[in-house]
């Protein structure tokens, strides 16, 4: 079975890398431990995946909610109970609705077993994932990353990623490619050192915003 993170080997690992890299340390000695941010495996994960590809997390999430609502339990075989306009109107664009459905349809059709893949080293998980339609390189990076717990992924292309290392190290903003190749130095812990990255981009975002957020005034 492959590796699994946890609350204590992620300690263990952002330990280890704010010894060795001085970026990681800030995050680290500033922001504290970051969030596991783990979810379930499954269908109902790798759909919010496909919404969240693109857009903001929170858009996203606020789609997903109301399928759920509508749903009770986001199920392949639910799922593809609903029509296109329903799902329109929860937010679904055309292109993601299509996806849903694919990926759906060969879970059904067993085209894809998503339980068996935790048995699968990451290489094998990623073929298998980008092998449907409408799931990429980022997509099936964020599904191992989050849903199966592997210890060692940098998602390709997330640009909040590439924002934060530009933000912590002051070098230009990498491309995709760019940051792949910087993310080799925290190898074999790529998982933990984007979770740190995540950590300092959100928590740096939302410090702002409580900077900027104008106080409201006094009754008279």
């Amino acid at each position: 079975m492959p590796a699994r993170l946890n609350l204590t080997k992620l300690k263990r690992s952002v330990v280890g890398l704010a010894a060795e890299h001085p970026e990681l340390f800030f995050v680290y000695e500033r922001y504290g431990l970051p969030p596991l941010w783990d979810r379930e495996p499954g269908f109902a994960t790798l759909l919010q995946i496909i919404l969240e590809q693109q857009v903001s997390l929170a858009s996203a999430k606020a789609c997903f909610d109301k399928l759920e609502v509508r749903l009770r339990e986001v199920t392949p075989e639910r799922f593809l109970t609903v029509n296109d306009a329903d799902l329109k109107r929860d937010g679904f664009s055309r292109q993601k609705t299509a996806y849903g459905r694919a990926l759906a349809n060969a879970i059904i059709a067993g085209e894809i077993d998503l339980d068996g893949l935790r048995h699968l080293p990451d290489d094998a998980v990623k073929d298998k994932l980008i092998a449907l339609k409408g799931i990429g390189h980022w997509t099936a990076d964020i599904y191992l990353l989050m849903a199966l717990l592997r210890p060692d992924v940098m998602p390709r292309g997330d640009i909040a990623l590439h924002s934060a290392w530009h933000r912590l190290s002051g070098e230009p903003k990498p491309t995709a490619d760019e940051f792949i190749e910087i993310a080799e130095r925290w190898r074999p812990h790529r998982s933990v050192a984007a979770r740190l990255l995540w950590h300092y981009y959100l928590s740096e975002k939302a410090q702002k915003r409580q900077f900027t957020r104008r106080p409201r005034r006094a009754r008279r």
